[in-house]
C-alpha cells in the first residue's frame, strides 16, 4: 500500500509539473495548488511529511544539483550579498519574526516563537531559483538568490536547534548557541573540504560511466551523513562538495557528463515535483491538529505572521544592499551600481518551501518529559506562511518584474561572447591539428583530414550564424536551417535501420548500435536545445 501511495504521488506530481510547462504558471505554484485541492478529494491517501525522510534523503540531492549547476566564481564574486542574506538575514528574521509572533499570539512563549522564527526564516532553494531562471532575471540577481538558497538552510537548521533547546528548557545560553552555530558551520565546511578532493580523484579514475554516475548519486548522501555524524552541518558539506565538483566537471570524460546531466535532471524533476505536491497535501493534517485554537483565530495569526515575514525581509534587504556601498569605497569599486529595483525583486523573492515544513514537523511533542508549547499552532503558522509566500509572492513576482522594467539577460551579448570564445578555441584546435598532421605517424588521407577541418569550421561558424540574418521565408537563421535539415537526414537513416531490422537483414543488437550513433549525432546537432 505504501509503495502504491508513493508511485501515485510521483506519477501525479510529475504529470502536473509537465502540464505546468504548457502554462504561464510556474510548476511549484501549480503543484502546491493541486495538492491543496487533492488533499480534500475523497480517496486520496493521507501524506504526512516525515522530517526523517525529507532532511536526509530529499534535501541533499536537491542541494547538490543546485550547487553543481552554480558558479563557484560567480558566488565568490558576490560573497558579501550572499553571506548577508544566507546568514545575516536568516538570523535577523529568526529573532525579528519570533519576537513579533510572541507579541501577536497570546500565551506563545518567546522561546517557542523563536523556534517558529527559525523554521520560517529560510527562503526556499527550489522555488526562487526556478522562478528566477524562468523570468530571465539579470545574472547577478539570479546568482545572489541561488547562493542564498544554498546556505540559508544550514543557518536556519542550526538556529532551530538552538531555539528548540531553549524552548524545552535545556538551558542553552547565547554563548552556547553561538558556539554551536560556529561548530556546525565550520564543521560542515570542513567535512566538505575533506571529502571533495578524494571524491573528485575517484571520479576521474573510474573508467566506466555507469560506476561514475552511481558514485554521483551517492555523493550528496555521503557528504550529508558524514557531516551530521560529527554534529556539523550536512547542508554546508553537500554545498561545498557540489560547488567543487561542478567547478571541476570538465575533467570527467564526456560520456559521464552526458549521462550524469540526464540522470540528475530526472532526479531533480521527480523530487521537486513531489516536494511541492506534498506541501499542498499537508493541509488536512495541520488544520486537524490546531487543538484549542479555532480556525478563524489561527488564520488571523497566520495573516499577521505572513505580513511580518514579508516586511522583515525588506527591512533587511534594503540596508544590506545600500549601507555597505555607502560605508566602503572598496565595495563601490568591486561591485556594480545597484538601483532600488534590484532589492525590491530580491525582497519579494522570499518564497518559503519544504525545508521549513520539514523542520517544523521535526519539533518533538515531548522532550525529556517537557512538552513543546503550542506545537500545533507552530505547524499551522509554518504551513500557512509557506503557502502564502509561494502563492502570493510567486504569482506576483513576474508582473512585478515586468512593471519595474528590470533589464533581463542580454542574449545578444551572451551569444557574442560565446562566438568569440568558440573562435578562440577553434584557432587553438586548428593549430593543434596542423601540428599533429605534420607528424608522419598521424598521416591521414586527404578526405579525412578535410573532414576534421570541416567539422571544426562548422563548430566555429555555427554560433556566429545565430547572430546573422534570418530567412524571410522560414524565420530561421542559417544555423537553424542546418540543424533542421540534419535532423531530417538522420530521421531518414533511422527509418532505414528499423526497416532492415524488421526485414531480418540486421539483428536488434546491430540496429541499437547504429541508432546510438545517430542519436549522438542528433544530440551534437541540437546541443543548444538539449541544454
Amino acid at each position: 500500500m505504501d509503495a502504491l501511495r508513493l508511485v501515485g504521488l510521483v506519477a501525479a506530481s510529475a504529470a502536473v509539473a509537465g502540464l505546468a510547462r504548457r502554462t504561464p504558471v510556474p510548476a511549484p505554484l501549480l503543484l502546491v495548488a493541486v495538492g491543496l485541492v487533492a488533499s480534500y478529494v475523497p480517496g486520496v491517501p493521507d501524506y504526512t511529511l516525515d522530517p526523517h525522510v525529507v532532511l536526509p534523503l530529499i534535501l541533499p540531492p536537491l542541494l547538490y544539483t543546485a550547487a553543481v549547476e552554480s558558479s563557484y566564481l560567480d558566488l565568490r564574486a558576490n560573497i558579501r550579498p550572499v553571506a548577508l542574506l544566507s546568514v545575516g538575514y536568516v538570523l535577523f528574521a529568526t529573532v525579528a519574526v519570533g519576537w513579533l509572533a510572541h507579541v501577536l499570539v497570546p500565551d506563545l512563549p518567546l522561546t517557542a516563537a523563536l523556534v517558529l522564527g527559525a523554521v520560517i526564516a529560510p527562503p526556499d532553494a527550489v522555488a526562487a531559483t526556478a522562478i528566477a531562471r524562468r523570468l530571465g532575471l539579470p545574472h547577478r540577481i539570479t546568482t545572489i538568490l541561488q547562493g542564498e538558497s544554498l546556505v540559508n538552510d544550514a543557518t536556519a537548521i542550526t538556529a532551530f536547534k538552538v531555539a528548540l533547546a531553549a524552548a524545552v528548557g535545556e538551558g542553552i545560553s547565547w554563548a552556547g548557541g553561538l558556539g554551536e552555530f560556529a561548530l556546525a558551520a565550520v564543521g560542515g565546511v570542513g567535512v566538505g573540504l575533506v571529502l571533495m578532493v578524494p571524491i573528485h580523484w575517484l571520479r576521474t579514475r573510474l573508467d566506466e560511466p555507469l560506476l561514475q554516475n552511481t558514485l554521483s548519486l551517492l555523493i550528496p548522501f555521503i557528504a550529508y551523513a558524514a557531516a551530521e555524524e560529527v554534529h556539523a552541518s550536512g547542508v554546508l558539506a553537500v554545498v561545498v562538495v557540489g560547488l567543487f565538483l561542478g567547478h571541476k566537471a570538465w575533467k570527467v570524460d564526456f560520456a559521464t557528463r552526458l549521462q550524469e546531466e540526464a540522470v540528475w535532471k530526472m532526479v531533480a524533476f521527480v523530487l521537486e515535483s513531489a516536494v511541492f505536491a506534498l506541501i499542498g497535501l499537508q493541509l488536512p493534517y495541520v488544520v486537524q491538529g490546531l487543538g484549542p485554537y479555532g480556525v478563524g483565530e489561527a488564520l488571523w495569526y497566520a495573516f499577521g505572521v505572513f505580513v511580518f515575514v514579508v516586511v522583515v525581509r525588506f527591512v533587511w534587504v534594503f540596508p544590506a544592499t545600500f549601507l555597505p556601498r555607502r560605508l566602503s569605497a572598496g565595495v563601490r569599486e568591486r561591485e556594480p551600481g545597484v538601483d532600488w529595483r534590484a532589492p525590491v525583486v530580491v525582497g519579494w523573492a522570499g518564497m518559503r518551501g519544504v525545508v521549513s515544513l520539514a523542520i517544523a514537523f521535526s519539533i518533538p511533542v515531548v522532550t525529556d518529559g517537557v512538552e513543546f508549547p503550542a506545537r500545533n499552532l507552530v505547524l499551522f503558522l509554518t504551513f500557512t506562511t509557506v503557502i502564502s509566500t509561494l502563492v502570493v509572492q510567486g504569482l506576483t513576482l513576474p508582473p512585478l518584474i515586468r512593471a519595474l522594467k528590470l533589464p533581463g539577460r542580454d542574449r545578444h551579448q551572451e551569444t557574442l561572447a560565446e562566438a568569440q570564445a568558440q573562435s578562440e578555441a577553434s584557432r587553438a584546435a586548428e593549430a593543434r591539428l596542423d601540428e599533429l598532421l605534420a607528424d608522419e605517424r598521424n598521416t591521414l588521407p586527404g578526405p579525412l583530414a578535410d573532414r576534421l577541418r570541416t567539422v571544426l569550421e562548422r563548430r566555429r561558424n555555427s554560433v556566429w550564424e545565430r547572430l546573422g540574418a534570418v530567412s524571410e521565408l522560414t524565420g530561421e537563421t542559417a544555423d537553424d536551417t542546418y540543424r533542421r535539415l540534419s535532423r531530417e537526414m538522420i530521421e531518414a537513416e533511422r527509418e532505414v535501420f528499423v526497416r532492415l531490422r524488421d526485414e531480418r537483414r540486421i539483428d536488434d543488437e546491430m540496429m541499437r548500435t547504429l541508432l546510438r550513433r545517430l542519436d549522438l549525432e542528433e544530440a551534437a546537432a541540437y546541443r543548444e536545445e538539449l541544454g
